[in-house]
């Protein structure tokens, strides 16, 4: 495995690569988890090449949020990686991904507003922007995204499509702690106590789609069911439960044709994210 930090010698390291085969890749912001480990390989098994960038991108942060205390490991995440067999990791810093005087940004219009980018202004812009930043320079075959962050697949998404972007972005199922908690690289920010809190989202999650497995079809109902147990955790603060369409994130009343159930809450001062994706009816009956 190859620890490569320029933008010219990660290209180099490509070129040399690519006669073995698709490229795979995994962007990351580092803090590596067992989430990240199965994006990597999904790309181990789906491709001949691998590469996985850590980068902790200052410009998806606004000022009052956590990007001076967003956790750095980077020797724990290589070693990680190095376990996992894949061949390049691409670490730039942030004036090389952002040159003094760059003023070039990737708006993804409309989409961008909603769920998480209603509550984080300028969120989107700064994850579309890197993400196609590394695409230019990796130009990968394939790109690998966890579940759990489904507002910004669908940004992602809409971005690739709009750009005619030759990369096929492949979801992976949400990894999840044996309790059912999200993985991500913010739970470390939780305390003992927080960290029982923060299952309510997971908690709520799962009313909404037994209800729907039992044949409910009104999102509203799935919604007060969601909203009803975050409740039962008053420590929890909403920001958004939601019940929308996957792939341009505006609202549904109807199940039946496929809904993403989301949600983001604080628990403590650390801001949380989950969601589960229910398939169209016929293809659940399937």
């Amino acid at each position: 495995m190859r620890i490569l930090s320029s933008i010219s010698e990660i290209r180099t390291a490509l070129s040399e690569l690519r006669g073995k085969g698709s490229v795979g890749f995994v962007p990351t912001m580092g803090a590596l988890h067992a989430g990240h480990r199965s994006l990597v390989q999904a790309a181990r098994q789906r491709c001949d090449v691998a590469v996985v960038s850590i980068f902790v991108n200052p410009t998806q942060f606004s000022l009052n949020e956590d990007f001076s205390r967003y956790p750095r490991t980077l020797d724990d995440d290589c070693r990680m990686l190095e376990g996992e067999g894949v061949d390049l990791v691409f670490t730039p810093t942030a004036d090389m991904m952002y040159p003094p005087g760059a003023s070039t940004f990737i708006e993804v219009a409309g989409i961008s507003e909603r769920l998480d980018g209603a509550s984080r202004p300028g969120h989107f812009r700064g994850v579309a922007t890197i993400v196609a930043k590394f695409f230019h320079i990796v130009q990968p075959d394939f790109a690998f995204f966890g579940q759990k962050d489904a507002a910004q697949i669908a940004v992602l998404r809409q971005m690739v499509r709009d750009l005619n972007l030759p990369v096929e972005m492949v979801v992976c199922p949400t990894v999840r702690e044996s309790d059912g908690l999200a993985m991500s690289s913010r739970n470390r920010y939780l305390s003992v106590v927080e960290r029982k809190q923060a299952l309510a989202l997971f908690r709520a999650l799962e009313a909404a789609h037994a209800l729907a497995e039992q044949g409910e079809h009104c999102t509203a109902t799935l919604l007060q069911a969601m909203a009803s147990r975050l409740q039962d955790e008053p420590a929890v603060r909403v920001d958004y439960v939601a019940a929308v369409d996957p792939d341009t994130l505006l609202p549904l009343e109807d199940v039946r044709s496929g809904v993403l159930l989301a949600i983001a809450a604080y628990v403590g001062s650390t801001r949380l994210v989950d969601n589960v994706l229910l398939r169209p009816r016929a293809e659940t009956q399937a």
